[in-house]
């Protein structure tokens, strides 16, 4: 059973920067499109960005381009996501995802319900 440990989570500052992991477990990490989603207060869950299972394409949401960067590393099994430039508007509990396939369409793994596994989010809040 994939299970998805996410850290990293915390107050910060606009302008700021953190850093989020997501530690996968209980299953073939190479064979899963992993994406990071958010949650805030009174909205729907929003993609934020996915990376490939080769890491050789990602995609982010127009909201966070040129600020986030999703990685991956095969060896540790690990996800990560580094924001920069941290906005108000980027409090909201991350989601980490995990979609098993090698379905590389932004239509699918943009989706939330695409993905099968979740971590059990972290609370990003970042003041003014």
């Amino acid at each position: 059973q994939v299970q998805l440990v996410e850290s990293g989570g915390g107050l910060a500052q606009t302008g700021d920067s953190l850093r989020l992991s997501c530690v996968f477990s209980g299953g073939f990490f190479k064979n899963y499109i992993f994406g990071w989603f958010r949650q805030a207060p009174g909205k729907e869950r929003e993609f934020v960005t996915a990376i490939r299972w080769d890491g050789f394409s990602t995609n982010y949401a127009d909201f966070v381009k040129d600020r986030f960067t999703i990685s991956r590393g095969d060896a540790k099994k690990m996800v990560n996501l580094q924001m920069e430039s941290l906005k108000s508007e980027d409090t909201a509990v991350y989601y980490c995802a995990a979609m098993e396939g090698f379905t590389w369409i932004s239509t699918v793994y943009t989706s939330p319900n695409s993905c099968a596994s979740w971590g059990q989010g972290t609370q990003v809040t970042v003041s003014s």
